[in-house]
């Protein structure tokens, strides 16, 4: 079970939990499978290489998924993500060291939510960012 964290734990320019992330060929193929993109740039080295790329690429949506396994483990049962943005800059490979990171930029009270904003991105081992947003997560609160 997560520990649950409330509205007034969380300060603006506060960290979210890092998670680290380390993609592997085969974790490419099983979610080709769950979502069914097939692009062959996502399994088939040969073909990756025919199109000048290094290698066989992370699939966008699936390294956005790990932004919003970062953003959920932190928020807890009780959280909600209301909204995830995202953009993506460059490309992942089977093998990088990806971490994903996050920093409240802002909180807010609306409509009877307790609202987060977070600034959120992935980062390479040489602190390229390669998917970078912004999500929305509504908290619960203790009452203090």
């Amino acid at each position: 079970m997560k520990q649950q964290i409330y509205y007034e734990d969380v300060a603006v320019g506060g960290e979210i939990m890092p998670l680290i992330k380390l993609p592997t060929t085969r974790q490419l193929v099983m979610y080709a499978g769950a979502s069914g993109d097939y692009n062959p740039i996502h399994y088939d080295k040969d073909y990756a290489l025919e199109r000048g790329l290094s290698g066989v690429v992370v699939h966008g949506q699936l390294a956005g998924c790990f932004l919003g396994q970062m953003l959920t483990d932190w928020m807890g049962d009780e959280g909600s993500l209301r909204k995830l943005s995202l953009s993506y800059k460059g490309m992942n490979f089977p093998g990088d060291t990806l971490t994903c990171r996050g920093i409240v930029t802002k909180k807010d009270i609306k409509d009877g939510q307790y609202l987060v904003t977070a600034s959120i991105w992935i980062e390479k081992e040489s602190g390229e960012k390669t998917l970078t947003g912004t999500a929305v997560i509504a908290l619960p609160t203790c009452g203090r």
